[in-house]
């Protein structure tokens, strides 16, 4: 299992829903690694679809390794915070240089996307979802199994005692 942090900033709330799941799966006896992007070197896809042929992408920076352990994860999990009711863009950055993946023999079967944000509403993250839908939906093995929305955190560290953090733990228990 992977669980991908994509938040840049320290004491992340995003980062700490990430640190709950992973609690929660390494409970259940699963292994489990998890990835920061912050102080990793993601650059723009070029579109240059190289990668379609080869299975490497052209350009040289932190997102080859990063592929790499998605590629054989059995599930992916995603933790962004909510920028502008969307995925953060250093997230639609990974998934978009993720294009190696599609005509490999990819492992990750279940998709999990953990989200917070400023806002509360129940409806902040569905942008986030769909346009991780769309990426999950060209990988015809995989599926979004879960999300967890964490609401009305700004602030660093301000999650704690979030109940959120409790469903995330949970959600990540539950997995065999």
């Amino acid at each position: 299992m992977l669980v991908i942090s994509t938040s840049l900033r320290d004491r992340s709330n995003s980062e700490m829903l990430a640190d709950a799941f992973l609690a929660g799966t390494k409970a259940a006896g699963n292994r489990v690694e998890k990835v920061t992007l912050r102080e990793k070197a993601l650059s723009f896809c070029k579109g240059c679809l190289t990668c379609q042929e080869t299975q490497k992408c052209v350009i040289q920076d932190d997102t080859a390794q990063i592929v790499e352990k998605m590629a054989q994860a059995d599930v992916i999990v995603f933790a962004t915070p909510i920028y502008y009711y969307e995925m953060s863009g250093q997230m639609k950055t990974l998934l978009d240089r993720a294009n190696p993946l599609f005509p490999s023999d990819y492992s990750f079967r279940r998709i999990y996307l953990l989200t917070t944000a400023a806002e509360d509403e129940e409806s902040v993250p569905e942008k986030a979802v769909s346009g991780l839908k769309g990426w999950i939906d060209c990988f015809e093995k995989a599926a979004l199994a879960g999300t967890v929305f964490a609401g009305g955190v700004t602030g660093a560290g301000e999650i704690e005692g979030h109940p959120a953090l409790k469903t995330a733990y949970d959600m990540g228990a539950s997995i065999q």
